[in-house]
């Protein structure tokens, strides 16, 4: 039976989407895909499922994931035990050479969802014409083996992926000057390929929510938050432990030419499509300092 009420409401979702899909139609979105949305195999089928309807209204997605709950997984199994510094892996050449296969595995059966959906798909790694170049990086002053920092991106190989309408899904490993094969933090490469491509959105899908004001206060969820108000929180002390980092590369990438940034929780299904097509969001969009605000707080609550 025809339920005028729940029609109108899916009708006035699509209203709410449209400036935004005009706004954003043909642009380079960058979507960091990792946490505990890409172990859930439901959540997982979601999140492609948001990826492939921002291809199909006009966006050109690309997704750049991780794989450390995976990887260590399959350090386990080899009989190793999974180390850290500073929160960076320490990734000897046995520990790369898993590393490389599991990521490798989970790329592969991310471009298979996407296909199943009807767009085509094609799983890279930064190896791959040498698209990611790194130089060794160190924790502290210490050599933690084959973890690559950033030095360039070559975005030849995906814009020819782009061009001929591929949704080109890439694993964070790179190589040396002398080829050598390092794995890169999901963030950083997803960081440097949105610069490099410049991506109009950059969306990291995380384990919280967004940023907070004060770190454990879920209402204090900051909606939208400029690079003075950013820099401001972090100067404060109020951000720390894994967002600090995850921030920090928010302000680089609009530093170097990203419109907006998008931290969400990629455990809330359809998350991608909540924060990109609704007025408020459910994470948080750091914009330039004078950006165009999308979400108006004061304005939000005189209209309720």
């Amino acid at each position: 039976m025809f339920n005028y009420d729940n029609e109108m409401a899916k009708a006035n979702v699509l209203i709410e989407a449209l400036p935004y899909i005009q706004k954003f139609n043909r642009k380079i979105i960058v979507v960091k895909y990792g946490g505990s949305a890409m172990v859930d195999e439901e959540l997982k089928r979601k999140v492609i499922e948001d990826v492939v309807l921002l291809k199909l209204v006009g966006f050109k997605p690309i997704i750049v994931h991780g794989g450390g709950k995976e990887i260590s997984k399959w350090v386990e199994k080899s009989g190793m035990e999974p180390r850290f510094v500073n929160g960076l892996r320490v990734t000897d050449e046995p520990t790369m050479e898993i590393a490389e296969m599991v990521l490798n595995k989970v790329n592969k059966s991310l471009v298979n969802m996407v296909e199943q959906l009807g767009v085509k798909a094609a799983g890279i790694s930064g190896k791959d014409g040498a698209t990611i170049q790194v130089t060794k990086k160190l924790s502290g002053g210490q050599d933690i083996g084959f973890v690559g920092e950033v030095k360039k991106v070559d975005p030849s190989l995906i814009y020819t992926l782009l061009e001929n309408d591929f949704l080109p899904i890439i694993c964070p490993i790179g190589v040396d000057e002398n080829f050598n094969t390092y794995n890169i933090n999901a963030d950083d490469a997803a960081c440097a390929i949105a610069k490099a491509v410049k991506a109009e959105k950059l969306a990291f899908l995380t384990d919280i929510e967004g940023v907070r004001r004060v770190a454990d206060d879920p209402a204090s969820l900051i909606s939208e938050l400029s690079l003075t108000e950013a820099e401001e929180l972090i100067r404060n002390g109020n951000i720390g432990g894994g967002m600090l980092p995850k921030l920090n590369n928010c302000i680089d990438a609009i530093e170097t030419g990203v419109s907006r940034v998008h931290i969400m929780d990629g455990r809330i299904p359809h998350c991608l499509l909540l924060e990109i097509f609704t007025n408020k969001g459910i994470g948080t969009a750091i914009i330039d300092r004078d950006a165009e605000r999308f979400y108006n707080a004061d304005k939000d609550e005189q209209n309720n």
